[in-house]
């Protein structure tokens, strides 16, 4: 469900009737019960007026969106690689997925928060070891990690990660490619994010020895993907079996990273 942020007071309200269209964007708007405003310049795009409260997309995960909006979510994604970012419009939206745009506005803000919630989304594809008190063994953490690999290929390799690439890569000159930004803070940093929590759960079970995690997840990363996703983005095929390919990554980094523990528990080469 969306958070609603409690109702802040500010001087200097505007009424929405006001407004000016460039007003109506503004970031980190805030509005008390008689329907009055103000903003407050932060991060763009985080918050957007619904009603009377703020509601917030900003620290959403993607566990917390319902079936339904997974749904609208994914014909967002869809319309943008079948149309391309003019595609990507709140009308066009809302007909494709055969929903209303208040409904839009209420779960995901402006434009930019769909956007924000459509990355999300599509980061969520790439699983990762959840804590739920399952200890890990070198079994489970080799099954992890493999599982993680693949769905890292497969996300990269889609045409929805792909399109979302490559429309980045075109805005960069153009306005400071906001969209990259955005597949940054809410794609590929969630990804490691969550990616992290697993191989420090490895050192803890006592199967991963290394003093820098971050510098253990990013051989991790190179291992599986390599210069395929550039690769991809010009145009290649990429790999045929991602299945082989995380295995490969998988045995890899657990040979140079695994404790005797986990590496008497594996198969011998060859």
């Amino acid at each position: 469900m969306v958070r609603l942020r409690p109702i802040e007071r500010y001087a200097g309200w505007r009424r929405p009737s006001e407004m000016s269209d460039n007003h109506r964007k503004i970031p980190d708007i805030v509005l008390d019960a008689s329907w009055t405003l103000q903003h407050k310049a932060r991060e763009p795009y985080r918050t957007v007026l619904m009603g009377a409260y703020v509601v917030s997309v900003e620290n959403l995960e993607p566990s917390e969106f319902s079936p339904r909006q997974n749904a609208v979510l994914e014909q967002a994604l869809r319309l943008l690689v079948d149309g391309g970012e003019k595609a990507l419009t709140t009308s066009g939206v809302a007909r494709a997925a055969n929903c209303s745009k208040e409904s839009l506005y209420k779960w995901f803000g402006d434009r930019d928060g769909l956007l924000s919630a459509m990355i999300a989304y599509q980061a969520s594809k790439v699983r990762t070891f959840e804590r739920n008190g399952e200890r890990l063994t070198t079994a489970s953490l080799h099954d992890h990690l493999v599982i993680f690999s693949r769905d890292l290929l497969d996300v990269l390799a889609g045409d929805v990660s792909l399109a979302l690439n490559r429309l980045a890569i075109g805005q960069s000159p153009r306005d400071g490619s906001k969209l990259g930004k955005l597949l940054l803070e809410r794609g590929r940093r969630q990804i490691d994010r969550r990616a992290m929590g697993l191989i420090d759960s490895g050192k803890r079970a006592g199967l991963l020895r290394f003093f820098d995690a971050d510098e253990a997840y990013h051989t991790l990363y190179g291992l599986i993907v390599s210069d395929l996703h550039v690769r991809m983005l010009l145009g290649d095929t990429g790999v045929k079996d991602t299945g082989r390919q995380a295995e490969r990554a998988v045995t890899s980094f657990l040979r140079l990273y695994g404790t005797e523990k986990a590496l008497a528990d594996m198969p011998p080469i060859g």
